[in-house]
């Protein structure tokens, strides 16, 4: 059995080998392509949180999460066009409005926001080590440990902030039959 230094030692080696690159395959292809499909939808949801919010602090993260979040979609297409693979059409860009012309029918609560935000960033990073796991490409695999690291950057201060919003959905406790009272 290897120890954990060993293990790190050989996953990163795997990040920096200096072989000629093999295409990438169908599996590489796929989840760069959904990734940058994924990432660009998250903008427009970032932009309708920007317009709909009027606290503050969520509109700064927001901000944040898009600034980071075009930065790592950017990489993605930069490198889906230098290997050949068409983009697939993705949402324009919502306009800026203001949060008060919004109608409360159609507008968005602080606390939908930030768990729509928080979901998104869950199941990116989950995707991300997927990804990971099955490249074979060290270039591949850098590109989804950035976004993978970039999302775990952010999100813990994001989570943060919806603890004390209270806005963080948490399942109940569970409390094993038998368990002795405290």
């Amino acid at each position: 059995m290897t120890s954990a230094f060993e293990a790190i030692t050989a996953i990163l080696k795997n990040f920096v080998d200096e072989e000629p690159k093999p295409p990438l395959h169908v599996g590489e292809v796929m989840d760069l392509w959904t990734a940058y499909t994924a990432f660009n939808e998250a903008h427009v949801l970032y932009q309708v949180g920007i317009n709909t919010t009027s606290d503050t602090e969520l509109k700064n993260a927001l901000k944040d999460a898009f600034t980071s979040s075009d930065a790592d979609t950017k990489k993605i297409e930069a490198f889906l066009i230098k290997e050949g693979v068409p983009l697939p059409a993705v949402s324009s860009p919502k306009p800026v409005s203001e949060s008060e012309a919004i109608p409360e029918g159609v507008k968005l609560t602080d606390i939908e926001i930030a768990n729509l935000i928080s979901v998104k960033i869950a199941t990116s990073v989950a995707f991300c080590a997927q990804a990971m796991s099955k490249t074979v490409r060290a270039d591949v695999g850098l590109i989804f440990l950035g976004v993978q690291i970039n999302l775990l950057k952010y999100g813990a201060p994001f989570k943060n902030l919806m603890k004390q919003r209270g806005w963080l959905k948490m399942p109940p406790p569970y409390i094993p039959p038998g368990l002795p009272e405290s």
